[in-house]
């Protein structure tokens, strides 16, 4: 499955690599088909890669909110950064049930997503409102994650698990959990978005 909010490329790929055969045959003939086709059916894969969206089985209490690993985990504060690589799933999800309270995007610049000056990169906020208290959320951009897409607004409700946005080409989530909640996490653990369990909830509480 792709993506929702993928570059249209994906889409215009096939035909481009369709294009490249039929040229091939006609112009250059066939020995050079495969130099012309290669790398864009290569480019085409790569993207499939890039933005695929596989389905997941949604774990218990709170739930990691992006594939990847985290840089930050701080029981005190509630806080937790994730830091996704170019090659993780940059589809992120709801880490509980609740409704979105409130949605700002915010500019900024672009420096590398695990390096401290990330935190001024331009990203997006997100509050959710949930059984146990306000839950903040941020998706930031990075050096390649120019775009980050949401595919929720404020006043919707979001179930745990479910899919709330696209950051392209990976980048950084950070959160901080409402009160009530252990952190079950720690630096340097991988975590997969909607099936890892980052903290710990009173029973039945945001499923």
């Amino acid at each position: 499955m792709i993506a929702r909010g993928a570059p249209p490329a994906i889409l215009l790929a096939p035909l481009v690599i369709m294009a490249g055969v039929a040229a091939s045959i006609l112009i250059f003939e066939q020995m050079a088909l495969g130099f012309v086709t290669i790398p864009f059916a290569l480019a085409f894969l790569a993207f499939l890669f890039f933005f695929r969206d596989p389905r997941r089985e949604v774990g218990s209490g709170i739930v990691s909110p992006a594939d990847g690993r985290v840089i930050l985990a701080d029981p005190a504060t509630r806080r937790v950064t994730i830091f996704m690589r170019l090659t993780d799933v940059h589809v992120n999800r709801a880490p509980i049930a609740g409704v979105v309270a409130k949605q700002q995007r915010r500019p900024g610049g672009y420096a590398i997503a695990s390096s401290p000056a990330a935190a001024r990169n331009e990203r997006l906020d997100w509050e959710f409102a949930t059984p146990l208290g306000v839950l903040r959320l941020t998706q930031f951009a990075g050096i390649f994650a120019r775009r980050i897409v949401p595919y929720l607004r404020s006043g919707d409700k979001v179930k745990k698990g479910e899919r709330i946005g696209l950051v392209r080409f990976g980048s950084r989530v950070e959160l901080v959990l409402p009160p009530g909640c252990r952190l079950t996490v720690a630096k340097g653990d991988r975590l997969r978005a909607g099936t890892s369990t980052i903290a710990e909830v009173p029973d039945g509480v945001g499923s």
